[in-house]
This record gives structure tokens, C-alpha cells and sequence, in this order.
């Protein structure tokens, strides 16, 4: 990271190894948010300089500070860059291709994150319903975005306890699927599964209660 920027520093702004070296320095930063964070604006100043003309750099360095900002716990800015880099890919890519439905489940994790917790259900439930159309039922981001969907409506301060049990069994086929496409060891399978857990102890304490 540092060592291929101080090679480059000295270049032209416009000299394409400089831009390369500033995008592998914050790419090497990416632990450290707080000095990535810097980098990446800086380089996103560089590109619409230099570079406006090359759509898909100016939406994946947006994507890049969304990120970053959602790992200094800056979610509601996290959003606001997320929602226009999945409005950018929906008009350059169109809605049903894949880029767009990934940024499409970035602003669903987002909308829940930041309480947005009824759009995040209608939005979810539009997502889920592409995703399974283009991608397939047990595709790893069609099953992401449905855990995202039925984390969102848990997380409802309204929802009912009806609603809690019919999702307890949506989450179940969740796991189940994930790990017989993933495994029982990948991120996405123990994230859906401690969250299956928390629910099942959620609805037991409903239970006790009564």
C-alpha cells in the first residue's frame, strides 16, 4: 500500500499508475477507516477530475466510502451513498443485473441499520422477489437478501408475535438452504443462524411471559 503510493506520489494526478497506487493504498487501509477514509475522498476527487467520463470508477469509489463510512458507524451517510450508487448501477446496468442487485442488498442492510424498518420490508420484498427471479432461489445473494428482509422486520418495533413465528420459519429455510449451498462454517450461514437463535429465545420469552 504505502510503499506502491510513495513509488507513484510523484507522478502527474492524471498518470494512471498514481490513481492505481491511491486505490491499493485505500484498499490496504481498509482495516483502518478512519486514514481510508481520506484516501478514498481524495482519489474521488481525482477520478471526477481526470476521469468523469468513466461512470463505473466514480461508482465503485462511492461504494467504496459508503463501506467505509458504514465501519466508523456512520450509517445514515453510509445510506445516503448507497442509494445513489444502486440508483447509478439501476440506470447504467439496468435493475435485474447483478451489480445493481448487490448495491440493491447494500441499501436493504442499510435501511435496517439506520431503523428505516418499513422500507426496508417493501424494498426488501421487490429485491428478494428480482433476485429470485434473475439469480434463483438458492442463489447466495438472493438468500442475503432475504435474511436482510426478515432481519428488518424483526427488528419492527410493531411487528407482532404472529408475524415473529412466521418468520422464525423463514429463517429456518434460510440457514437450511444456505448451508447446503455455503456450509455451515461461511459468514453469511453463522450470521443467519445467530440470528435465528436470537429470535427462537425471543419467542420463548414471549412464551414465559404470557
Amino acid at each position: 500500500g504505502w510503499a506502491c503510493w510513495k513509488t507513484y506520489l510523484g507522478r502527474p494526478d492524471d498518470h494512471t499508475f498514481r490513481d492505481l497506487a491511491m486505490g491499493l493504498l485505500a484498499n490496504a487501509l481498509h482495516s483502518h477507516p478512519e486514514e481510508s477514509l481520506p484516501v478514498l475522498e481524495a482519489h474521488s476527487v481525482l477520478i471526477r477530475r481526470y476521469w468523469s467520463h468513466d461512470e463505473d470508477a466514480i461508482l465503485i469509489n462511492q461504494s467504496n466510502i459508503a463501506c467505509c463510512l458504514d465501519d466508523l458507524g456512520r450509517w445514515d451517510e453510509a445510506l445516503v451513498l448507497k442509494r445513489q450508487v444502486f440508483a447509478g448501477w439501476v440506470a447504467r446496468l439496468g435493475a435485474s443485473s447483478k451489480q445493481a442487485i448487490v448495491c440493491g442488498s447494500n441499501v436493504l442492510i442499510s435501511l435496517g441499520r439506520t431503523g428505516c424498518f418499513v422500507e426496508a420490508q417493501t424494498f426488501g420484498r421487490k429485491l428478494a422477489a428480482l433476485a429470485k427471479r434473475v439469480l434463483g432461489d438458492e442463489h447466495a445473494l438472493t438468500l442475503v437478501i432475504l435474511h436482510g428482509l426478515v432481519h428488518a422486520r424483526c427488528r419492527d418495533p410493531d411487528v407482532t408475535r404472529e408475524s415473529l413465528v412466521d418468520a422464525e420459519a423463514t429463517l429456518q429455510d434460510i440457514v437450511e438452504r444456505q448451508r447446503r449451498v455455503l456450509g455451515a462454517t461461511y459468514p453469511d450461514t453463522r450470521a443467519a443462524q445467530k440470528d435465528l437463535s436470537m429470535l427462537r429465545q425471543r419467542l420463548a420469552s414471549h412464551i414465559d411471559a404470557a
